[in-house]
């Protein structure tokens, strides 16, 4: 068998990665500075080689085979890992660490990440971090393909995944939350009859804490909340549930992280249903120090709770 994989260089791992985004021979041709009858033949003797097709070819452009999808899951891997050895490489030159890219969903983003982020800059206080937060299968999937490090976030509907490890942190209820002052938020043993009487902020379909609630209501045998909006922003639901008396739910943390502040309450009415808090990362044998550490300070601030934390002076 031929080994192919020797002959490949990074400019052939960006042509097949802009070959799968683009679907056309002649924008990628154009985009390297190529020849489309170049870039053909070298697409052809790449399958030859490998042994299998690797994009389909439509009147409309290219499409990945399954075996495609195999090998720019690869490339762009080694592409993102490449990318980020030469920012590290600079940054060394400089003076500096390493940067290590954490990935949150807006669940954990309140307190659980930034006070990780906290531990882990006093234990690192030349790094950088690079936050991004999303949706769970959108963080994961740049997990899986080296753009980040470290995700965390909801683990409720989490499919392990042959290329990455998970841990849970822990679990936590879900809560109902309105504003400071709204006309539930002094009355006692609420009813989903009181609750339905209002508008919802909901988070989007498929969400992990939206999957939980409605779980919640089916097994209460109702039919869906009255929905007003439907937002993934953390910030946004929370600037109208200030200014409206519309009602959201709001994870464990969050809720209490936003009471601790005077900016929401959290309504006594008791959902029969928990989530959960993990992190993943990919598994590989020789793990970055750094995201070692990263790991270790998520655990630690996992373990703090909100209402033991206190300001902490500026990092050094």
């Amino acid at each position: 068998m031929i080994d192919w994989s020797r002959r490949l260089r990074l400019r052939h791992l960006h042509l097949l990665v802009s070959l799968a985004e683009t679907g056309s021979l002649s924008d990628t041709a154009r985009l390297a500075h190529t020849t489309q009858p170049g870039l053909s033949k070298w697409l052809k003797e790449l399958e030859e080689d490998v042994g299998a097709t690797l994009f389909e070819r439509h009147a409309r452009g290219l499409r990945p085979t399954a075996h495609g999808q195999l090998l720019l899951g690869h490339a762009r891997r080694i592409l993102s890992e490449m990318a980020r050895a030469q920012h590290n490489l600079e940054a060394l030159q400089e003076g500096d660490s390493r940067s290590v890219a954490l990935g949150t969903s807006p669940a954990s983003a309140p307190s659980l990440v930034p006070d990780a982020i906290t531990y882990f800059l006093r234990q690192h206080p030349r790094s950088r971090v690079q936050l991004q937060e999303s949706t769970m299968n959108a963080l994961l999937e740049r997990l899986e393909q080296g753009e980040l490090d470290v995700v965390v976030g909801r683990l409720d509907s989490y499919q392990p995944r042959a290329t990455l490890r998970s841990e849970l942190l822990y679990h936590e209820p879900m809560q109902v939350v309105a504003r400071p002052g709204h006309p539930l938020s002094g009355r006692r043993e609420l009813g989903w009859e009181d609750l339905l009487a209002y508008d919802w902020i909901l988070w989007p379909e498929g969400t992990p804490i939206r999957s939980r609630l409605d779980m919640a209501l089916t097994q209460a045998g109702l039919k869906p909340l009255p929905c007003r909006v439907e937002s993934s922003s953390l910030m946004g639901n929370l600037w109208l549930l200030q200014n409206s008396d519309m009602i959201s739910v709001a994870s464990g943390r969050v809720a209490e992280h936003f009471t601790a502040r005077g900016l929401v309450v959290s309504l006594d009415f008791e959902l029969e249903t928990q989530g959960s808090i993990g992190m993943c990362w990919r598994d590989e044998p020789l793990m970055d120090g750094s995201v070692l550490d990263l790991l270790d300070c998520l655990r630690q601030a996992a373990n703090t709770p909100i209402r033991h934390l206190q300001p902490t002076p500026p990092i050094a």
